[in-house]
């Protein structure tokens, strides 16, 4: 759906924007926490998924698939974030994300098959 909304850019771009910026998303979360612990740790895991879209957007044979497993991994992360709420203040945000992952990793992994 997203890639339709900005039809001039290509679509692994798109996903790769929004890998990133759903990531980045626990980081304003981790601020309104207030502890120190949680907004580094936040940062980090945010940096390392800004990283995997920039390599996705590679040239290298079958980088899209590194959205998939992106997309994949950020809902394993929602996973333990709604089991252990290392961020406090995000009671139904993980479950919403979670299905936003993973069925964002499945519409990209039909786009990479059908290409």
């Amino acid at each position: 759906m997203f890639p339709l909304l900005f039809w001039w850019l290509p679509s692994n771009t798109v996903y790769a924007v929004m890998l990133a910026v759903i990531a980045s998303i626990y980081v304003g979360f981790a601020v309104a926490d207030g502890r120190a612990k949680v907004v580094a740790v936040e940062s980090a895991v945010a940096l390392a998924f800004v990283v995997l879209a920039a390599a996705a957007l590679s040239d290298l044979a079958g980088a899209t698939w590194f959205l998939v497993g992106g997309l994949v991994a950020h809902g394993c992360k929602d996973l333990w974030q709604h089991r252990t709420h290392f961020v406090n203040g995000t009671r139904w945000w993980p479950p919403f994300c979670v299905a936003v992952d993973w069925v964002a990793a499945v519409a990209v992994s039909g786009v990479v098959l059908a290409s």
